[in-house]
């Protein structure tokens, strides 16, 4: 049978299985039935669902167990396969088919499906499964292409949305006072807030409690380094001042990432880089209490899965919670949240003129951060990795939501010990509540918090399957898993109806929609659906004769030497899912008949500086070895800024902000630990005209700060003329900045992606251009022979 896209949502029950056993003992060996049994649900060889661990039932188990799937696949068959777990893996009991064109109309299907085993025979004792299964076509969702409107938030998620509260955007750790931030303000668009500022101040501010969870963690950083914006105190350091609260009575409790990778390579190739143990040395023997958390795996994975989630995976959540001022004549004080992608170690600290040189001597003199070259140090000079990064601060109820995140973390990691309980709360903290705001209701937002997480990091999941299904859980063999992060992505872009801007660290996943003739697409297993519903939703706006736009942009590469293995592989996945996009919108351009350009609809960018040489500039001591990336980007004056953001914007109406990137490790749930939260202004939702809200002004902020300008096109994303201007300066931005002269600085910074689209879909490199200026790291990537697809997805 062809395959045929399913491209909506499976409402799918397992029931039992029958007859595993004969009247004459096991029907397979001993060994493979009748211990540890659980079910999936696949849509060919992606697996998409997978019950819980049953024992005990060997003959006739019976999960009965519902699952809500979103799906964008194009398949033949859904597969029910019946698997027996063991300490190394699992065995394979049999499969059961059921053909997809049996669905695809929308009819329920309610039956007994034989069991076959890998040649296709029924097993022996003629097992069946019984189940259930609906799909609805995305198109029949009444959200579908309709943008936010009444959004009651995301179903089926641990925490609900939230009312009347109150979000600050953060563009990078810091805004001066410039030509930019005035800009901005002076034409009623955004104003510009300073992210560690705020944080110092709120740390400094906390009367009771300061928690902290963090990928990294790093002592020796100041927050306050704007000569031009000084505070009293500021000159502190965060390890500094993180004991003097603790001194004066304040909870200080963190939750640090405890890197536990013992292979050499992988730390060299830049993948992990934290100071875990250092940071804990520092606050030993002080008040305040910091425990390093190993990203421990649920009690349910076999013994080597255990190993992979212990060794390849991280906490990667960046959260502050803190207690600030309540509202005026109250003695009790409320909670305030910082959720996000910037973590308060070395190398964040920038501002939206991402310098290379310039600060060398002054405010990165002692926070010289360059991890992409060997041996790199201020002493050799620079370049400094410039960064790039958006966070956000949370108030009114659902900042509670992000303190209960870290409650559920502490209490799985430490138990009771430090941390407050609820009634000791009641008599310090005003309950959750509505924030008022010096701008009135219209500036309020409803903010809902999502997580990618499992019951190895937290407590409190509920323990009943179908309990957990009904706030989105997912019951995989013998853990609980939250995937709402992914979810929120999915309804998001499903709800879209006119552009999507996209800022993060990785972008690949959807392996299974992957055109791959040299390797087995379904054995990479970044099987998260955000590109591919990415593509659809052009697709459809094609189809449908609308405009549509997707601008993502990403770094030129991962952080860590560009021609190591780990960081080629990753570029490898990258262009095979950016393939896969334009792919799928090629084939539409032509079916349609239309005169359009991929690129029209879909474009990647990353971000860059050039510098010119300046006078007083500082002059290192030492020089990198010659003929090297380092030495070759020193005397080229240039490098990439690196994107570290995790944020997608819709239609201006609606933003996500986290700490998760798109790929399989942050959307999975089972492998790195992840918060965001999406959020919305009720009062600033397009109708007739298009909305401009807060969400507008920071992304035309963002632009600004990208391309140093903000023609009228700029307020209408998904038009033609605005995706071809941006293209156009994009293009220009490239010449300039890997031409092999230059005289002046790179006024801005977006650049094209440096590969090149066909009309047919098909990614290859610009003309001459097969490598990252200054490096010898392949652009396209290239397939690692060794590192195992897990650790690199």
């Amino acid at each position: 049978m062809a395959p045929s896209l399913l491209h909506g949502t499976l409402y799918a029950t397992i029931f039992e299985v029958e007859k595993l056993r004969n009247g004459f003992g096991f029907n397979l060996c001993p060994k493979i039935v009748g211990s540890k049994l659980y079910a999936t649900v696949d849509l060919d060889k992606a697996r998409i669902a997978r019950t819980r661990i049953l024992e005990n039932e060997p003959s006739n188990p019976r999960w009965y167990e519902s699952f809500r799937i979103y799906c964008a696949h194009t398949v033949s068959n859904v597969i029910f396969t019946v698997k027996d777990q063991d300490t190394i893996g699992a065995t394979l009991i049999g499969r059961a088919y059921l053909p997809v064109e049996e669905i695809i109309s929308g009819y329920q299907v309610d039956r007994w499906i034989k069991i076959l085993d890998e040649e296709g025979d029924p097993i022996q004792g003629g097992s069946r499964i019984h189940v259930k299964i609906q799909f609805s076509r995305v198109t029949q969702d009444i959200n579908w292409s309709r943008g936010i409107k009444s959004l009651d938030g995301v179903p089926y998620t641990f925490f609900r949305q939230r009312e009347n509260c109150l979000v600050t955007l953060y563009q990078d750790a810091h805004v001066p006072d410039d030509y930019y931030s005035e800009f901005l303000t002076s034409k009623g668009l955004y104003k510009p807030q300073r992210c560690w500022e705020d944080i110092f101040d709120a740390l400094s501010d906390a009367k009771h409690l300061i928690y902290i969870t963090g990928w990294s963690v790093y002592t020796k950083i100041t927050l306050v380094r704007d000569t031009r914006r000084p505070k009293p105190g500021g000159d502190i350091t965060l390890g500094e001042l993180l004991i003097k609260k603790a001194n004066e009575g304040v909870r200080v409790l963190m939750l640090i990432w405890d890197d536990r990778t013992s292979v050499a390579q992988y730390k060299k190739d830049g993948l992990m880089a934290t100071h875990d143990q250092e940071t804990w040395d520092y606050f030993r023997n002080t008040n305040v209490h910091c425990v390093l958390c190993p990203r421990n795996p649920d009690n349910g994975r076999s013994r080597l899965q255990g190993i992979q989630v212990a060794t390849m995976f991280t906490h990667h959540q960046k959260t502050i919670v803190v207690d600030g001022e309540a509202q005026e004549g109250s003695s009790k004080r409320r909670i305030v949240s910082f959720v996000g992608g910037i973590d308060l170690c070395d190398g964040r600290y920038d501002t939206q003129d991402h310098p290379l040189f310039l600060t060398l001597d002054t405010v990165h003199r002692d926070d010289f951060h360059q991890p992409n070259f060997p041996d790199s140090s201020i002493r050799k000079g620079g370049p400094r990795e410039p960064w790039h990064d958006i966070h956000c601060r949370l108030e009114g109820s659902v900042a509670w939501d992000v303190l209960y995140n870290f409650e559920q973390r502490w209490h799985k990691q430490v138990g009771n010990q430090f941390i407050f309980s609820l009634n000791e709360l009641g008599d310090i903290i005003i309950p959750p509540s509505p924030v008022a705001t010096s701008e009135g209701e219209n500036e309020t937002w409803n903010v809902q918090i999502f997580r990618s997480i499992d019951g190895g990091a937290v407590t409190g999941f509920p323990e009943k399957p179908e309990d957990a299904a009904a706030v989105g859980l997912v019951s995989g063999k013998d853990n609980t898993i939250d995937r709402s992060i992914h979810d929120a992505y999915i309804n998001a872009i499903r709800r879209a109806k006119d552009f999507i801007y996209i800022e993060n660290q990785y972008f690949l996943g959807s392996s299974y929609g992957w055109n791959s003739n040299d390797i087995k697409d379904a054995d990479i297993g970044a099987l998260h659906l955000i590109p591919k519903e990415l593509s659809l939703k052009i697709v459809s706006k094609i189809e449908a004769g609308e405009r549509f736009t997707v601008y993502i942009v990403i770094p030129m590469w991962p952080e860590g030497i560009p021609e190591s293995a780990s960081v080629q592989a990753i570029l490898d996945w990258q262009r095979r899912t950016m393939e896969m996009m334009y792919i799928d919108i090629a084939s539409a351009i032509k079916s349609m008949g239309i005169d359009a350009n991929p690129k029209d609809y879909l474009s990647f960018f990353c971000l860059g500086n050039r510098e010119a040489k300046k006078m007083g500039e500082y002059i290192p001591p030492e020089q990198p070895e010659p003929d090297t990336d380092y030495s070759r980007a020193q005397q080229s004056r240039r490098f990439m800024i690196y994107v570290h953001a995790k944020m997608m914007i819709v239609d201006d109406e609606y933003i996500i902000i986290g700490s998760a990137n798109i790929n399989q490790r942050s959307m999975d749930g089972g492998r790195d630990s992840e918060i965001a939260m999406g959020a919305y202004q009720p009062h600033h939702i397009g109708t007739t005209i298009p909305p401009r809200g807060s969400i507008f002004g920071f992304r035309m902020a963002l632009w600004a700060e990208h391309l140093y300008q903000m023609p009228e096109p700029f307020h209408f994303p998904q038009s033609l003329e605005c995706i071809r201007l941006i293209n156009s300066l994009a293009d220009e931005n490239w010449k300039n900045y890997s031409n092999n002269t230059f005289a002046n600085d790179l006024v801005s910074h977006l650049l094209r992606y440096p590969v090149a689209v066909s009309s047919t879909g098909e990614i290859s490199t610009l003309p001459g251009v097969e490598f990252f200026p200054d490096t010898k790291a392949k652009i396209l990537g290239t397939k690692s022979e060794f590192l195992p697809p897990i650790l690199t997805t």
